[in-house]
């Protein structure tokens, strides 16, 4: 339909096989522009890519003409193979299997960008007891 259109931000997870600290630091940020590379090639516009060693969150737009699990494929597949083939890290990268996935309306969107956006920081907060 011509006149159609669609908004669904999605904020997706996932993990490195075994939570193994496999996003080094000084090269997430390769990884992750190589992510929004092929989310944008799926149709997807990115808000948001963040995460720690052991996982990724990301913030897209869903493209409503390709199924979400063949974008988070697509998306880490590529990663993967991009790592791994261009010795980006000296370990062999490989995700864990599966993903977490929930829509958002559109005033969740700021809260979850600045959520994900703070990874490190909350990541760091050690709790505390009185």
């Amino acid at each position: 339909m011509p006149n159609s259109y669609v908004r669904i931000w999605i904020h997706a997870v996932w993990s490195t096989k075994y939570r193994n600290f496999f996003i080094h630091l000084d090269k997430e940020g390769l990884i992750h522009d190589h992510m929004r590379d092929q989310f944008l090639k799926m149709g997807c516009k990115v808000k948001s890519i963040n995460g720690m060693q052991d996982h990724v969150h990301c913030l897209f737009s869903l493209n409503p003409k390709v199924p979400l699990d063949k974008i988070i494929q697509q998306v880490k597949g590529s990663t993967s193979y991009f790592i791994n083939k261009n010795n980006i890290i000296p370990e062999y990268f490989k995700w864990q299997d599966g993903f977490w996935a929930s829509s958002l309306s559109e005033e969740r969107v700021k809260i979850v960008h600045a959520y994900i956006r703070n990874q490190k920081r909350k990541h760091n907060q050690q709790p505390r007891y009185q």
